[in-house]
């Protein structure tokens, strides 16, 4: 008898924010010091600094003009302190925030 193989069942979740919004992955934090002392949730700084997975299609400023992009897909950003919303995708962090409210662009 031929055995069913059972694939495990991938994300299909897309995400396209609206307007100039952008979703943004937050990197990890240490969960350590250097000096070896394990940090609890409440004492990790929020991390300001993420990778963009994804981006909207541009928008209107408060003057009616066209806003274009000027992030995109694979960015690595630094961002406002607590700008955006989180929200969890599968487990994972994520926030959705105003192309403005981004400081910077990492370059490698």
């Amino acid at each position: 008898m031929p055995t069913a193989v059972k694939e495990k069942p991938q994300s299909g979740t897309k995400l396209k924010p609206l307007g100039a919004r952008v979703v943004i992955k937050p990197l990890q934090r240490d969960e350590m010091t250097k000096s070896g002392i394990v940090l609890p949730d409440t004492a990790k700084e929020k991390p300001q600094e993420g990778t963009v997975i994804a981006t909207g299609p541009g928008g209107l400023d408060k003057n009616g003009n066209k806003v274009e992009m000027t992030l995109k897909v694979g960015d690595r950003v630094l961002y406002q302190k607590y700008a955006g919303t989180e929200f969890k995708i599968d487990d994972e962090e994520h926030l959705v925030m105003h192309q403005d409210d981004v400081l910077a662009l990492v370059e490698k």
